[in-house]
């Protein structure tokens, strides 16, 4: 069996929980790193694990691991969430994942050597917001929306699209929210009900499209092992949840008292700009087609996932 795996974004929230779960099952990985001094890496002495430097914005990354790699998994790019969306900002998101994409296909048309497959990471930023009229959820084949991240993810998607001429099976991945106390948005919904106190962001109604990172993990594995797998997939759990009831959920679940504290959408926007628009947004998706092509949920309800992240 073909047991060689590059990845790209290893050293991320998905990428960590990714590795891990590879190693198990005894695959052989090759990890891209803008990072030169490698020794102080989490798997630096791990028989199965190398990495790579790569630099995407200078179009940097030695061929000879892409001719090893049996299999691509490319999760780079910059946190959509951790800084304010300034013009530079926004840039970085997009450069980040387009020249990402970009170096990788140029690099694999220079080389006789193919792959079997390529899965990479897209987001349900793709999406608009849920609308009055729009009685079912988004699905894989409605269009892009107009604002930032819509245009970001169709760019991230084109800049592999390339891949499919060469030969090569490609899966991408459209990511909803990922949940996980090891990071992500989870920790900071938490840290209010410390204090008893639960955050209503705007109305509170907007529908989170969500994922626990081990089912992620599975989804990505699954991409990978399913040969007969093939296009975009929503990679977000069958069930999502409004705002208000996640804040619920996850009192619950800490089985502690709290007071839901309104915070006003106009406050949002004054505090995160543009950003706010992704906080206040309703995005219902549809799990229906990765579910028709075999995948099944370990925890496919926020009751189920809360006590495992």
């Amino acid at each position: 069996m073909s047991r060689t795996i590059l990845i790209t974004g290893g050293t991320g929230l998905v990428g960590t929980a990714l590795v891990s779960a590879l190693l198990q099952r005894d695959y052989r990985l090759i990890l891209l790193t803008r990072t030169r001094h490698t020794q102080a890496l989490p798997y630096a002495k791990h028989p199965a694990v190398r990495y790579s430097y790569w630099d995407p914005a200078h179009a940097e990354l030695d061929v000879e691991v892409l001719e090893q790699a049996d299999h691509i998994v490319h999760l780079a790019g910059a946190n959509v969430a951790d800084k304010r969306w300034t013009a530079a900002r926004k840039k970085e998101i997009a450069d980040s994942r387009v020249q990402s994409g970009r170096l990788l296909v140029d690099r694999l048309k220079q080389i006789a050597h193919r792959p079997l497959s390529f899965v990479g990471a897209s987001a349900i930023g793709w999406y608009g917001a849920d609308s009055k009229e729009q009685a079912a959820p988004f699905t894989e084949n409605d269009p892009p929306d107009a604002g930032f991240l819509g245009n970001t993810c169709q760019q991230w998607e084109e800049s592999t699209a390339p891949l499919t001429t060469l030969g090569i099976r490609r899966v991408i991945l459209r990511i909803g929210i990922v949940l996980s106390r090891q990071g992500g948005a989870l920790p900071e919904f938490e840290k209010p009900l410390r204090w008893g106190v639960a955050p209503i962001l705007g109305s509170g109604k907007q529908v989170i499209s969500w994922i626990q990172l081990q089912d992620l993990v599975s989804m990505i594995i699954f991409s990978l092992e399913q040969s007969t797998l093939q296009g975009i997939y929503n990679a977000t759990a069958p069930s999502p949840v409004t705002q208000h009831s996640l804040m619920v959920a996850l009192a619950r679940q800490r089985k502690q008292f709290f007071i839901p504290v309104p915070v006003p959408a106009l406050f949002l926007k004054i505090l995160m700009g543009e950003m706010s628009i992704e906080v206040l947004k309703s995005t219902r998706v549809s799990a229906a087609k990765v579910q028709q092509a075999g995948f099944c949920f370990r925890y496919p309800t926020i009751e189920e996932a809360l006590p495992v992240c």
